[in-house]
């Protein structure tokens, strides 16, 4: 999942040397947490926050397949 989030992010944002995932182990599952450079956060989040929910979707339906729980996080 770390992977596909990296890939979907990096190919987003202006700078994509400043991408990073973090994985942590919740209770009920992974709580991925995306990091970009300030001046990419309205790339990744989007008009209205679309583009963030699409990331979101696609993690979350990709790691239900596989049998996992996550979830993304953009952090500031």
């Amino acid at each position: 999942m770390k992977e596909l989030l990296l890939y979907m992010a990096k190919n987003l944002v202006d700078d994509p040397d400043a991408v990073t995932v973090n994985e942590v182990a919740v209770e009920d599952g992974k709580v991925l947490e995306l990091r970009v450079a300030p001046g990419d956060m309205g790339k990744v989040i989007g008009r209205q926050g679309r583009i963030a929910k699409e990331i979101r979707t696609i993690v979350k339906t990709v790691a239900q397949r596989n049998g996992e729980k996550v979830s993304v996080e953009i952090l500031d």
